[in-house]
């Protein structure tokens, strides 16, 4: 089973990797971009019996810190 794994910053959570890309953005020439948030994506290939506890746990222990970051899983 194919998933992706989508990890972004709770609201409120300073992003200043976005900022340098909104102010690259800027410096490129594209006005007008008034926000930019930077996240990142997984992508899992598991066994089909994998629980969604398990991909959960995955997710929790190592591929998100839940104190600043949200997630959520799409199955392909």
């Amino acid at each position: 089973m194919k998933l992706r794994i989508i990890v972004t910053l709770k609201n409120g959570v300073l992003d200043p990797q976005g900022k340098a890309i909104q102010h690259a953005l800027g410096g490129l020439g594209f006005n007008g971009v008034d926000d930019v948030r930077a996240g990142k994506i997984f992508e899992l290939e598991v066994a089909d019996d994998t629980s969604d506890q398990a991909i959960d746990e995955m997710c929790r222990k190592l591929l998100a810190n839940t104190v600043i970051e949200n997630y959520r899983v799409e199955r392909a």
